[in-house]
């Protein structure tokens, strides 16, 4: 870790600090440019615009498919108080997005949570492969 990842690593901690101080989940990101600029900046306001999506990596992950061309946004760095979950995760590998900081991980958030986080529900499936296919075939072209 460079010591300008160590900086904006260390502002994504803030803003995790100012969204708990804000009545809402302590989570924060910035979106760094392939120049060293900060292109944009968010925390979690889950709680304050009812949305559980509203999550800091989600937003800024939808900021970058709407304002970068892919281009930028694969030279852009991620920094966040905490490893993306699979939710954000998802959003900034379609995004385009080069590469994700993080300060704490899953299971290092899990272990300070009472409980260890949130139950994983019951996933079944593959099934119905010759119909779902269907509508996915040839969609996807090199």
């Amino acid at each position: 870790m460079t010591p300008e990842d160590e900086r904006h690593l260390r502002r994504a901690v803030e803003l995790a600090a100012a969204s708990r101080e804000g009545g809402n989940p302590p989570f924060g990101s910035l979106l760094v440019g392939p120049d060293g600029d900060v292109l944009a900046e968010d925390h979690n306001t889950s709680i304050t615009d009812s949305d559980i999506t509203a999550h800091p990596e989600l937003k800024l992950a939808r900021w970058a498919a709407r304002e970068l061309d892919p281009g930028t946004a694969a030279g852009t760095t991620m920094y966040t108080s905490c490893q993306p979950c699979g939710m954000c995760t998802g959003a900034i590998e379609r995004s385009g997005l080069g590469r994700v900081v993080f300060a704490l991980s899953n299971e290092q958030l899990a272990e300070l949570k009472p409980g260890g986080g949130f139950p994983q529900p019951l996933l079944e499936g593959p099934a119905l492969y010759d119909v779902a296919r269907i509508p996915v075939e040839g969609y996807y072209t090199a």
